[in-house]
């Protein structure tokens, strides 16, 4: 969003400055808004004042409402600039001032959310906290004009008292959050033992009519559905499948099938918007953010390889590519979210979702009559609306007259109820969607916050370099908001955003992240989060395209992230550097919600990036591993609903060493392809994927310092007559004989899991990782 001119506004303040979209917002708002920051505290503490800290983000529904009533009334700015110094966060890129004030307001109110609204003395500490204030007194609750009174009131005539108030509450949120040594580690044995526990009590919450888990509002929450389809794969590999019976599959699938058919899903445009309001999946709240689109979309691609059902396929690729058309950057990178609100012509004023909603009549006109039945009897279209399948769908009556398009039949129902084939049927309604979106396009768009978040594009990195290889075999057919793309495309963009964090958000100098970039890397620097996704992309990545400079990228960046982030105390990682002294805090994320965790996606990397590595080096990732889930261990005894994405990196552990999958060949050639797509194709998330190009010096060099194991075994082969790409499966650094037939690896790792009670773990007679020599494949390969 570009600064206006200040003269077509009454006022412009400092945030006129700032880079950060959501500040941006209030730049011409009454109030006297300071950014985070030595400014802002040294008024406070020159003439006394008390803070008062609001904290949002660009996207937010009631962030806007709250800036509407309030932070637009002069009355209110009165109050404020006279008795106040006002401080503008933008939580998505000052992660760790949210973080702290958010501990506060849900300790002493048991919730939150945002707008959040916090006062603060002048030595940062917590006075009073709440999310969204209305402008006057109602329904019993006092306004924001008399919350603001009577705090200046209490600050002026009760000062000391309120510091001594202050401080105690610090003392004790200092005392939660303090760092504990863990009481135990836990044992391989055990880790496995937490994801059965989330997927059964998931089963307690499980809704079997509608999907989803507990009532309304429900959220996507992608680590549950993780965690249910690695509890699947692990009770098929052993003989708990019995004791499961296909209900963690069951349960995610489900869920994934409402939510895709549900108005959470964008069925015109592509993508999913934050939560639905109602237990159906059915009314969202509008605003689409970008870090639930690629973990939502390497859900389906997880569940796409589980079951080899391509419709799992077309919904990831219906994200991706909605990502792609809408949320990317010029230079590759991926912007942050779109808003919920958008213009209303008729009125000039913003409401949400306005710019999804149809009218019958819209309909009608758009499609004709021979489309418009068929696309209305598929997307539950009615004359007076369709937000009625709950109370909870519309309890305000904003959405009379407007349909949120949802699938309310399955394809072949409602081909059959107008006397179609399916595939007639799905190629007619592709062609609606895409007339739709082209009159939507027409629309007021919602407000796009371009500013580009490390740790979501992390997020999209994993998701396009895993979609790369898991569609290649057959890639979704065009059928809009589908577009129809090949493969290499994803992979591509993965790239391209790799690229683009690298150039544009890291210093090579000091090994550290920004959080951010929109016109100039932010000032904030990356966080724990940022460090971990980031990594998780890249290992994605190279397991996409082999090259090594990505693999060697990761090894730097969690090497600064356990510099920068690592508790000595209690183990685990910090979501802060501890820096910066107006952070009072330094927190350790404990649940995996919308985002998961940082310690929950980095022990899993720890653990990847062991088999990558040589013996020595592995084994130090995988003991700093076991110590992250070990840090968490208690917390996911009593509670393992808190972190079903740890119960993922858990399930890790209990296997011991992941497989490897060690490919030599000609980077690019059909043969090597041919294997590299056969090792993607099995669902195993225990697996790692080697590749090496021994003709390429970068390879050559890359795996000499990391892995001469691997590095030895591949060069040896090398120096034979020129071989086709071969295979290793290998588990603790033992391997099965080599291969170059692509059907030959899918069986081996299907065959050779390693949690099967059979599957031995210890060195065998088979031979060591160093010591195959591949000229028997390459005989082979000649006869």
């Amino acid at each position: 969003m570009a600064a206006s001119s200040a003269t077509a506004h009454a006022h412009t303040n400092r945030l006129a400055k700032e880079e950060s979209p959501y500040l941006l917002q209030h730049q011409h708002n009454p109030v006297d808004w300071f950014p985070w920051g030595e400014e802002a505290f040294e008024k406070a503490r020159k003439e006394n004042k008390p803070i008062f800290l609001s904290v949002g983000y660009s996207t937010c529904h009631w962030c806007h409402v709250m800036e509407r009533e309030s932070f637009e009334s002069e009355a209110i700015a009165q109050i404020l600039n006279e008795h106040f110094v006002s401080i503008k966060v933008d939580r998505e890129e000052r992660t760790d001032v949210d973080r702290v004030y958010m501990t506060y307001v849900q300790a002493t109110s048991g919730g939150g959310g945002w707008p959040m609204s916090v006062f603060l003395t002048p030595k940062l500490q917590p006075i009073l906290g709440g999310t969204y204030f209305p402008p006057r007194d109602m329904y019993g609750r006092p306004g924001f004009a008399t919350v603001l009174k009577r705090v200046a009131e209490v600050w002026k005539h009760s000062q000391a008292k309120v510091e001594a108030q202050t401080e105690d509450i610090m003392e004790q949120l200092r005392q939660h959050t303090k760092s504990k040594k863990a009481r135990r580690s836990v044992s391989d044995e055990g880790a496995a033992r937490r994801l059965d526990a989330c997927s059964h009590l998931l089963s307690q919450r499980f809704d079997d009519r509608r999907g989803g888990f507990g009532r309304a509002p429900k959220f996507p929450r992608p680590a549950e559905i993780n965690a249910l389809l690695a509890n699947h794969i692990r009770c098929s590999e052993t003989d708990e499948e019995a004791a499961d019976d296909g209900h963690s599959l069951e349960m995610a699938l489900l869920t994934l099938d409402k939510m895709a058919a549900g108005g959470m899903h964008d069925h015109v445009g592509g993508g999913f918007h934050r939560y639905s309001v109602d237990e159906y999946f059915h009314i969202p709240h509008f605003e689409k953010m970008l870090y639930d689109t690629p973990q939502l979309a390497n859900s389906y691609l997880a569940a796409f390889r589980v079951t080899g059902r391509p419709y799992y396929a077309r919904i990831a690729a219906d994200m991706l590519d909605y990502m792609l058309r809408d949320l990317r950057h010029s230079e590759g990178g991926f912007f942050s979210a779109e808003d919920a609100d958008s213009l209303d012509p008729a009125t000039g004023q913003k409401k949400e979702g306005l710019f999804y909603l149809w009218t019958e009549k819209e309909i009608d006109e758009a499609l004709g009559p021979d489309k418009a039945p068929l696309f209305k009897k598929h997307y539950y279209v009615k004359a007076k609306g369709n937000a009625d399948l709950s109370s909870q769908s519309d309890p305000h009556k904003e959405f009379g007259g407007l349909n949120c398009l949802i699938e309310r039949h399955p394809i072949s129902e409602t081909a059959a109820a107008m006397g179609m084939s399916e595939g007639e049927a799905e190629k007619v309604l592709a062609g609606c969607r895409e007339t739709l979106h082209g009159i939507r396009a027409k629309r007021p768009r919602p407000h796009l916050d371009d500013k580009v978040v490390t740790a979501w594009n992390g997020m999209a990195i994993s998701a396009l370099a895993n979609a790369a290889r898991a569609l290649a075999p057959a890639p979704p057919p065009r059928s809009f908001p589908v577009e129809g793309r090949p493969p290499s495309d994803y992979l591509q963009a993965a790239q391209q955003a790799a690229t683009f964090v690298k150039e544009r958000m890291w210093d090579a100098d000091s090994g550290r992240l920004r959080r951010s970039f929109r016109l100039n890397a932010s000032d904030a620097g990356g966080y724990a989060d940022d460090y971990a996704h980031l990594v998780e992309g890249l290992l994605d990545l190279y397991q996409a395209d082999g090259n090594p400079q990505w693999l060697e990228w990761a090894y730097e960046l969690q090497d600064t992230m356990d510099s920068l982030f690592w508790d000595q105390v209690g183990g685990g990682y910090f979501s802060t550097t501890g820096d910066d002294p107006s952070i009072l805090l330094r927190v350790k994320e404990e649940y995996d919600g919308a985002e998961p965790a940082a310690s929950s996606i980095a022990a899993a990397n720890l653990f990847r990036l062991a088999a990558f590595s040589s013996t020595e080096h592995g084994t130090k990732y995988r003991d700093r591993g076991v110590a992250t889930t070990s840090a968490f261990g208690e917390l996911v005894d009593e509670m393992a609903l808190a972190m079903p994405q740890m119960c993922c990196s858990l399930y890790l552990q209990s296997i011991g060493h992941p497989r490897q999958v060690v490919m030599s060949g000609k980077q690019g050639s059909p043969d090597s392809e041919a294997l590299i797509e056969a090792a993607h194709s099995v669902p195993a998330p225990d697996k790692v994927i080697i590749f090496v190009d021994p003709s390429v010096e970068a390879h050559a060099e890359f795996w000499r310092r990391h892995n001469p194991e691997v590095w030895s075994m591949v060069e040896r082969g090398a120096s034979k007559a020129a071989p086709r790409a071969v295979a290793y499966v290998c588990h603790n650094f033992t391997c099965k004989a080599p291969t170059s037939d692509p059907a030959k690896v899918k069986e081996l790792l299907r065959e050779d899991h390693p949690s099967r009670p059979n599957s031995s773990t210890a060195p065998s007679a088979v031979p060591r990782l160093s010591e195959i020599d591949i000229s028997s494949i390459i005989t082979s390969s000649k006869s």
